[in-house]
């Protein structure tokens, strides 16, 4: 029986192509991972506004919301460089956020029903009172959002900061720079324009006077 050759060792040009393969490959990895990164970032600025409008509906709440879209642009950045881009990134951002939102919710049931049954004095966790319909209520999210950010019970200063966070997806950093105020004080309006609107009782609320309101965006379409 002949004896097979064996490989002899690798010598210096062997194992430079080999470390230079994987440099390749790492590379392009990244430059794809940074793609991806990238491309999240830029859907999520697209469509940060319909997802907190969605989700406010839900929570009733704009920060709250807020955070909730944030956890979707996580979980966009975490799933996304691993399993690819999804066909529809818009749609899959706002289910994952009403997704959290419904997960909320279910907490805060069971955290007060668990209060109630260990008969502890803490009122349970209601949910709010349904507004009374009405048929020129816009039913438009994105439009209650702007109702929203533009509550009068804000100040001028906090609801343009609050418009271009929700509305325009700019972050602090960017609203300091155009309206050359300092980040941080543009930090504090944002913050106490949520805990403002947190308390009212109903914030995205259209106003009742039908010559105050604009024409929806459905009739607005329909008549251009």
């Amino acid at each position: 029986m002949t004896p097979q050759p064996t490989a002899g060792p690798r010598g210096p040009a062997q194992t430079a192509e080999t470390t230079q393969t994987a440099q390749t490959a790492e590379t392009a990895d990244t430059a794809q991972a940074v793609q991806t990164a990238r491309t999240v970032e830029t859907v999520f600025r697209m469509e940060s506004p319909r997802v907190i409008a969605g989700v406010t509906r839900i929570v009733r709440d704009v920060g709250i919301a807020e955070e909730l879209a944030q956890d979707a642009l996580v979980a966009a950045l975490e799933q996304w460089p691993r399993d690819g881009v999804p066909d529809n990134p818009g749609a899959w951002l706002m289910a994952t956020a009403r997704n959290r939102a419904v997960d909320l919710i279910r907490r805060r049931e069971n955290h007060a029903r668990k209060l109630a049954e260990i008969g502890r004095d803490q009122p349970a966790a209601t949910a709010p009172p349904e507004e009374p319909a009405d048929p020129d209520d816009i039913d438009d999210d994105l439009l209650r959002l702007v109702f929203t950010a533009c509550h009068p019970v804000l100040s001028a200063e906090a609801r343009t900061a609050l418009t271009l966070r929700l509305l325009g997806g700019l972050t602090t950093t960017e609203i300091a720079r155009a309206f050359l105020v300092p980040e941080p004080t543009v930090a504090q309006r944002i913050v106490r324009a949520k805990r403002t609107l947190a308390a009212k009782t109903s914030p995205s609320r259209c106003p009742t006077d039908p010559t105050a309101r604009p024409v929806s965006a459905r009739s607005w379409t329909s008549s251009t």
